[in-house]
């Protein structure tokens, strides 16, 4: 690719970094951060590593997935398109994960050791565990663990169990539904993950039942019961699953991400 304005470059860049769930992990961790008490200045640290993290993640799995986006004719892919430079994503590869490194160990040792697990587990989904039967568990394992990272940097301990059992149905159930739109074009290019093996009516509806289980647990075990804000919560996630079952393309998944944010919205007013 030729060299194209800053502007255009910075576009396409956004638009490789998987946007939507890069920034609703990132707000999801700095209102979990200053629920718990968090300074403004760790608050950003937690941020910070979230966002750089997501990001190198994002740009990884579109880099290497450039000649499979090209052969399926991803127009949505900047790097199978050729509006985004191959060296360009390098460079921003290396860049957010340095950075990712840094913010994350001066959020503490344990902290900062298991954030960078987490983003060495999302890796491994990129480099070849998406391909697999076990192509949930890097959600499930990063979902699960992400607020235990953030109640690690703010109160030096893993948060609550239910939290991590919450994080890992609904990372399972993104998984599913995130993979659904794409389930012809990865099958004619090698990839055999469980969506694929589970078909798309299946995996939309283990993933309907793995989003709604996580949302009750949220929903019920703080509080040991339900309460108003629970049921606000619980109505709104429902809408939310209503609309991810008929919505094309990208729909059932940005509609996972809303029932994310809406489950830690829920953990914060009532917790």
């Amino acid at each position: 690719m030729s060299a194209g304005r800053p502007t255009s470059v910075g576009r396409a860049l956004v638009r490789a970094c998987h946007p939507e769930p890069s920034g609703a992990v990132t707000v999801a961790v700095v209102l979990l951060a200053l629920h718990w008490g968090a300074s403004a200045g760790t608050a950003v640290l937690v941020g910070v590593a979230a966002l750089t993290g997501q990001l190198s993640v994002g740009w990884s799995n579109d880099y290497l997935d450039r000649e499979r986006d090209r052969i399926s004719g991803r127009r949505d892919k900047p790097l199978a398109t050729g509006a985004l430079g191959v060296g360009t994503v390098r460079v921003a590869i290396v860049a957010a994960a340095l950075v990712t490194v840094a913010a994350s160990l001066c959020l503490g040792v344990r902290a900062g050791a298991l954030h960078l697990a987490l983003v060495a587990m999302a890796w491994g989904y990129n480099l070849g565990l998406k391909s697999t039967i076990l192509s949930w568990m890097p959600y499930a394992v990063c979902f699960g663990g992400l607020p235990a990272v953030v109640s690690l940097a703010v109160r030096d301990d893993a948060g609550p169990p239910w939290l991590v059992v919450a994080g890992v149905l609904l990372g399972t159930g993104a998984h599913l539904v995130n993979a659904v739109p794409d389930l012809e074009d990865d099958r004619r290019t090698g990839v055999h993950g469980l969506p694929h093996r589970l078909g798309a009516r299946g995996s939309v509806d283990l993933a309907t039942a793995l989003l709604l289980a996580g949302t009750v647990v949220t929903a019920v075990v703080p509080a040991d019961g339900l309460d108003l804000v629970a049921v606000v919560a619980l109505s709104a996630c429902a809408v939310l699953l209503v609309v991810g079952r008929v919505a094309p393309g990208r729909g059932p998944f940005l509609a996972a991400v809303g029932i994310a944010l809406v489950n830690v919205v829920s953990v914060v007013v009532r917790t």
